[in-house]
C-alpha cells in the first residue's frame, strides 16, 4: 500500500483508507458521473466526491481521466459470447423477441447500466463512440447475424443498432415517456416486429453487404 493510501487522520475528511475498496468506489462514481454528464461534463474532481476521496486518487488508480472513463464505461457488462449464443437458441421468428427482452431487461436492471454514459459522451470521446460500436455492433449484433447466416449482414446489424440504441436514448437517456416506464412486454411486443424484421425480412432493393 503506498503512503497516499495509508489512513491518516489528519488527511481530508471522507478520505477512504483502503486500497482495493477506493478503486471501486472510484469505479462506481465515474459510471455514475459519466451517465449524469458525458465524458466532457464530467471532472475528476466531482468523481472523487461521488466517490468520498481525494481527487488525487484518480491519477493514483487509473492515471487520469481517459484511463478511469476506459476502466468504468468502456468494459463489456457481460461476455459477449455468451449472450450471443443463448440469444441465437430458438426459433428464428421469434430471435427479434429474445434480442429487445434481453436487452431492456438488463438495461432496467442496471438504470441503463453504462449506455448513458456512452451516448452522452458519444461527442467528446472518439472512444465512446467507438466502445457503443464495438460493444452493440461487432461483438453482439454482427454475431448473431452471421450465426443465422443472413445477406446483408452489416446492415442488418447497423439497421438493429439503431433500433436498440434508440430505444435505450428514449428509455434511459431522455426519459421520454410512456416509453421510459413502459414495462418490458410491452417494449417487446412494440419494438421486436421492427427488428425482427431487419433481422430476417425483406430490406428491399439494396447494394450494401
Amino acid at each position: 500500500m503506498s503512503t497516499a493510501e495509508q489512513p491518516n487522520t489528519g488527511k481530508r475528511r471522507g478520505r477512504r483508507p483502503g486500497g482495493q475498496d477506493t478503486r471501486a468506489a472510484l469505479l462506481e462514481a465515474a459510471r455514475a458521473v459519466f451517465s449524469e454528464s458525458g465524458y466532457e461534463g464530467a471532472t475528476v474532481r466531482a468523481i472523487a466526491a461521488r466517490a468520498g476521496v481525494d481527487a488525487a486518487m484518480v491519477n493514483h488508480w487509473f492515471g487520469g481521466k481517459d484511463a478511469l472513463f476506459a476502466q468504468a464505461v468502456l468494459q463489456f457488462p457481460f461476455d459477449p459470447q455468451v449472450v450471443v449464443s443463448t440469444l441465437v437458441e430458438g426459433d428464428l421468428d421469434t430471435l427479434g423477441e429474445r434480442i429487445v427482452r434481453r436487452f431492456v431487461s438488463v438495461w432496467d436492471s442496471s438504470a441503463g447500466g453504462v449506455f448513458p454514459a456512452l451516448v452522452r459522451s458519444l461527442a467528446g470521446h472518439d472512444q465512446a463512440t467507438i466502445g457503443l460500436r464495438d460493444f452493440l455492433i461487432e461483438n453482439v449484433l454482427s454475431r448473431i447475424v452471421a450465426r443465422i447466416e443472413a445477406d446483408h449482414p452489416q446492415l442488418r446489424a447497423t439497421l438493429c443498432a439503431s433500433q436498440l440504441i434508440g430505444i435505450g436514448m428514449v428509455r434511459y437517456v431522455a426519459g421520454f415517456e410512456p416509453l421510459a416506464s413502459a414495462d418490458v412486454e410491452t417494449v417487446v411486443a412494440a419494438v421486436a416486429p421492427t427488428l425482427q424484421r431487419y433481422l430476417t425480412g425483406d430490406l428491399g432493393s439494396t447494394r450494401s453487404n
